[in-house]
């Protein structure tokens, strides 16, 4: 068996640097984001188009873990990469594959200079809170939101 490997899907302009992997990324970002629209390439692509990047842990031919994250300046923080989506494939969870993408994040943003990783999870995520906590992260802060009546 191959070695687990952290991939980069997206190119640093945000281009699909490699579409097999977007591809076989779907099923594990499904897991935590069952809503998003039939034709994922083309919303992916409309992300990565606004800034947003993504890697996965590939192992063999199989992806065990994505994270979608993006670079953001702010007044309060600085320069923070923020994680918009981490989830390690349901079936494989607690083998290291989350860890290792978490560190791969950490190091990125170290590399692009950043002050800050950063992310939201639900409230209802309370096992991805144990992770984060371990992972050295703190809630500081609360995030409100609204929807905007259309």
């Amino acid at each position: 068996m191959a070695l687990p490997e952290v991939v980069e899907v997206t190119g640093p302009g945000g281009e699909v640097a490699a579409p097999e992997w977007l591809a076989r990324a779907e099923g594990v970002h499904r897991q935590l984001r069952p809503d998003l629209p039939a034709d994922y390439a083309a919303r992916l692509r409309a992300v990565f188009a606004n800034g947003g990047r993504m890697a996965a842990v590939t192992e063999g031919e199989d992806v065990r873990a994505v994270a979608l994250w993006r670079l953001i300046e702010n007044t309060y923080e600085g320069r923070r990469l923020y994680v918009d989506d981490l989830v390690t494939d349901a079936a494989q969870r607690s083998q290291g594959f989350g860890k290792m993408l978490f560190d791969w994040l950490q190091a990125k943003a170290l590399q692009l200079g950043c002050d800050v990783i950063a992310l939201d999870s639900g409230v209802q995520r309370a096992g991805a809170h144990k992770f984060y906590f371990r992972e050295g992260m703190h809630v500081p802060s609360f995030c409100f939101r609204k929807v905007i009546d259309k």
